[in-house]
């Protein structure tokens, strides 16, 4: 099989013969893990020594983790060693966005909801103050819409009673939480230009990032005008930044300020940003 190069620090394609000699007959046994795990082990830690590890220092925490959990084993003292910190600053930023994959904190879905207004402020309420961390949606049909969304869980067993939960809702749900096209790609593209799209504006909004606080967003936004466009990614500031499409006509466009000044958000039209020009409208 093909070695990972993300722990580098033991990207071998087998062991060391000494090492192999002196191991074969003192260990009970190998646990694998996968890049996520490894990046929740970083960040515990983190939160428990504040230093970084390197992947490969972390994948002995990331066995010991999935060691406790396969076993069930309590009260016990258990020992894993942190073996190195050798780590490059701009990997930081893919470590924290896997993170929540693999403490299992996070489950990233593909819903579909009928392409109509009040489809996403329903949605919200059906997660019952649950948190959002991503929602990504941009206008394809009439018909349907699809929605990338990232909600926080508790655990494995918590999503699945989330999937329950909205499936029984009426919500077509496909669980992307372990795909890693999806986690490393998709997540990143959803969007592009939208045939049939007339009379859009773009606004960009900052609310408090607090539970609770996007069902709260589009609760005051209603549903005056249709939402062609939102992305929307929780990254642990202060403040949430929403990127919203809206279809306005001409007639209507002197009403928008007045409008939006009533939601007490702070906004910013984007409509002429170059960026939205090149590859969204």
């Amino acid at each position: 099989k093909e070695v990972g190069l993300f722990a580098d620090g033991t990207a071998v394609a087998q062991i060391g013969e000494e090492t192999f000699r002196l191991l074969k007959n003192r260990i009970d046994g190998v646990i694998t893990v996968s890049v996520d795990e490894i990046c929740a082990a970083i960040k515990d830690i983190y939160d428990d020594t504040r230093s970084i590890a390197e992947p490969a220092g972390a994948l002995a925490v990331a066995g010991l983790k999935k060691y406790v959990a396969r076993g069930g084993h309590r009260d016990q003292t258990l020992l894993a060693i942190d073996s190195g910190a050798n780590i490059n600053f701009d990997r930081l930023r893919y470590i924290a966005e896997r993170t929540e994959s693999g403490e299992r904190r996070e489950a990233v879905l593909a819903v579909t909801i009928p392409e109509q207004r009040g489809s996403f402020r329903r949605f919200c309420h059906a997660l019952s103050r649950r948190s959002v961390t991503e929602f990504n949606y941009r206008y394809a049909d009439a018909g349907e819409a699809h929605i990338f969304v990232g909600i926080a869980v508790a655990s494995d067993a918590d999503r699945l009673a989330l999937l329950e939960d909205l499936r029984g809702r009426g919500y077509a749900v496909v669980d992307m939480t372990d795909n890693e096209m999806a986690k490393l790609h998709i997540r990143h593209m959803v969007g592009g230009r939208a045939p049939g799209i007339d009379d859009e504006v773009v606004y960009l909004f900052e609310f408090p990032e607090r539970p609770g606080a996007l069902a709260n967003f589009l609760d005051k936004l209603g549903g005056r005008w249709n939402i062609s466009m939102f992305h929307y990614r929780n990254h642990g500031a202060a403040y949430g930044r929403v990127l919203v499409g809206m279809q306005v006509p001409p007639a209507a466009r002197g009403e928008v300020p007045q409008f939006l000044d009533a939601l007490h958000y702070r906004y910013y039209e984007e409509t002429g940003n170059d960026a939205y020009r090149f590859f969204l409208s």
